[in-house]
């Protein structure tokens, strides 16, 4: 009974940290690749990342086609570094494929190319 009760306790426990793409958890993507945008937070060190997975988006909207990495709660994750989202998406068996930075509006914006990992 000990091991029963543990074993809903984290599967029910983890399953509540759940980080989602326009509300879809990022395990359940149907896609099979990806691309991580990343650039600078305004006086910090951290980095804002949107992940681009071909989803539509409003006419008007200045996401540009992307969507920003939530968690449970709703709240956009913010990153460390660039290698901080590219390790959290490998832990969802994404592989890096290639990256390239541009300057938009005067701010280096990274762009990377990630797939999913063939099982």
């Amino acid at each position: 009974m000990k091991k029963l009760l543990l074993t809903l306790t984290l599967l029910f426990g983890f399953s509540g940290f759940a980080q989602t793409i326009n509300g879809i958890p990022i395990q359940d993507l149907d896609v099979e690749y990806l691309q991580i945008i990343g650039s600078s937070v305004y006086m910090s060190s951290k980095v804002k990342v949107s992940i681009d997975i071909g989803q539509r988006t409003k006419l008007m909207s200045n996401n540009n086609d992307t969507a920003r990495l939530k968690d449970k709660n709703g709240e956009v994750l913010v990153f460390n570094s660039i290698v901080d989202a590219l390790n959290f998406m490998a832990g969802y068996g994404y592989e890096f494929i290639h990256s390239n930075i541009v300057a938009e509006a005067g701010e280096n914006v990274s762009y990377y190319l990630m797939k999913k990992k063939a099982k």
